[in-house]
């Protein structure tokens, strides 16, 4: 019914008979509306979801098996989470309302969305409910273990990618286009999309839930995040905009992904909730994202750049978010590595994620937030300009 209703109004727009009301047909304008009602959203709504997930007790219990970072954290116990509903509630019906529903790629998104929304709150749901359930009845389950929630994000990508490669007939929309080179690319088949989209969006999704641990820094780097990815989606399913008569992905060499524009109303529909997200989520917190918000994002990011063909850039737009994880894996191999070799495991880091290795290093929260915000910025626009470097 929605989407009836979605293709008659958008051939009224396409007609004459609705006037001025055809500006909401232009990918720019949508995004900009995106961005600044999902903000609207979040703002409005965000006191009631803080205190329903106060009235169900859904709060944090930090417990690091760190005497210094405990001790950092215990201001932040009993802190509403699950705080993501928050924000893939903004950003679906920001989408429901003003992009365009018939686009394929639009809904492949909103199914990313919900389903890794889904695999969260699951997670999220069931350790932080852990105390009132073993009142009722014992249990050890302490929430999704990373295998199921690998399954789950593995499972989906799969899907995503199958489906995605064989919509577009475009040979654009299988290739892999290398950043500051201006030819280089590298057409893929199946096999090798599958692969690379599993990568990218599993990966995307757990860098972003492993950067969700002090306030605010998630948030700010996703809604840095999204803006540059704003600006890509809209050149790369843009053709009205030309320079010398070329169209704006013809003169700066980048893929030209029809239909891909409206990935920048979903960009700009995640920069607004994350900014509005940021009001509550600012020091000291009055909520967290938790699982639900951070592995939603990470993975709509990564599906978006995965869409226009930037999985690359991916890197550099999110090297915060890759940096956090890659500060994982080393420490986890290294330790294990170390422990087989010398029997005692050795730490490259004081503590990963990185963010905790700064807090170790007695940075404020302050300080390891905006720095990281500021990294992240400066990263975003590297990332531009090699779109004009190319």
């Amino acid at each position: 019914m929605v989407f009836l209703l979605v293709n008659h109004f958008h051939a009224l727009l396409a007609s004459n008979r609705l006037g001025f009301l055809r500006l909401f047909l232009d990918v720019t304008f949508q995004t900009t509306l995106a961005t600044l009602l999902s903000f609207v959203i979040v703002i409005l709504c965000g006191p009631r979801t803080i205190a329903w997930l106060r009235k169900k007790k859904i709060g944090d219990r930090p417990n690091f098996d760190q005497e210094q970072i405990d001790r950092l954290m215990e201001g932040k116990k009993g802190t509403p989470t699950m705080g993501g509903i928050l924000i893939i509630g903004a950003i679906a019906a920001t989408v429901l309302l003003l992009a365009d529903l018939t686009n394929f790629y639009v809904q492949m998104a909103l199914i990313c969305l919900v389903w890794l929304g889904g695999v969260g709150a699951a997670d999220d749901w069931l350790k932080l409910t852990l105390h009132s359930r073993e009142q009722e009845k014992p249990t050890s389950r302490q929430g999704l273990t990373m295998l199921e929630k690998l399954l789950f994000q593995i499972g989906l990508a799969i899907l995503l990618a199958i489906f995605t490669y064989r919509y577009s007939t475009y040979e654009a929309s299988h290739t892999l286009f290398f950043p500051f080179f201006k030819r280089a690319h590298l057409v893929l088949p199946l096999w090798a999309f599958i692969a690379l989209a599993t990568i990218v969006l599993t990966g995307s999704s757990n860098a972003v839930n492993l950067t969700d641990g002090l306030d605010g820094l998630a948030a700010g780097c996703m809604g840095i995040a999204s803006f540059a990815f704003v600006v890509l989606a809209l050149i790369a399913g843009s053709d009205e905009f030309t320079i010398s008569g070329r169209s704006l992905t013809e003169y700066l060499y980048l893929p030209g992904i029809p239909a891909s524009g409206q990935m920048a109303v979903l960009a700009g529909a995640m920069l607004g909730a994350c900014l509005g997200f940021l009001w509550f989520n600012c020091n000291p917190a009055q909520v967290f994202m938790g699982d639900t918000g951070s592995l939603a994002l990470g993975g709509l990011l990564g599906y978006i750049a995965i869409v226009i063909r930037q999985e690359l850039l991916l890197l550099i737009v999110g090297g915060i978010f890759a940096a956090e994880a890659l500060s994982v894996m080393l420490q986890v191999s290294y330790f294990k590595y170390t422990r087989r070799k010398f029997g005692q495991g050795r730490r490259i880091f004081l503590m990963a994620p990185l963010h905790h290795h700064f807090q170790k290093r007695n940075w404020s929260e302050g300080q390891v937030v905006v720095r990281f915000w500021v990294l992240g910025a400066m990263l975003a626009m590297l990332a531009l300009a090699t779109v004009k470097i190319r």
